[in-house]
């Protein structure tokens, strides 16, 4: 969701990026990151290949934000995530926020007890849902 806002958030007026792939160029640079190297044989490695360095630079979300206006956007993640670590969306969404032209609002929800698949008690689930839906209701002007 974070290359659709680049290269196509006008076209939206709402987008919610769940633990979103963001950082991609720095993520794949760095080999410490649990599964970076098992990227390698699908993307490549950025630090030996250039081709692959700048395939991943052209569309990663981070490397292409630009002074622009952006959707409304809610991004979420979960401190204990092995798959997209959590300072990926939070150094993202701070960027997003400095270069954003319009008033639109970017939300970030950071919890604190979950990983990659999210909420996994009984009803846990439903107040992620809750959140999502209350975020495109209110953007649509649905309150009540």
């Amino acid at each position: 969701m974070g290359a659709v806002a680049n290269m196509g958030g006008e076209l939206f007026n709402g987008i919610i990026a769940d633990v979103p792939f963001v950082d991609v160029v720095n993520t794949m640079l760095d080999p410490t990151i649990p599964l970076t190297t098992n990227e390698y044989d699908q993307w490549g490695n950025p630090e030996t290949s250039k081709e692959a360095y700048l395939y991943m630079k052209s569309y990663s979300p981070y490397e292409n934000i630009e002074k622009k206006a952006y959707p409304n956007i809610l991004a979420t993640t979960g401190l204990h995530d092995s798959q997209v670590q959590y300072f990926e969306p939070a150094k993202w969404v701070p960027k997003l926020r400095d270069l954003k032209t319009n008033n639109s609002v970017i939300f970030l929800r950071t919890n604190m007890d979950y990983g990659h698949g999210g909420a996994s008690g009984r009803f846990d689930y439903l107040k992620e849902d809750a959140l999502r839906y209350a975020f495109l209701l209110k953007l649509e002007g649905i309150t009540k």
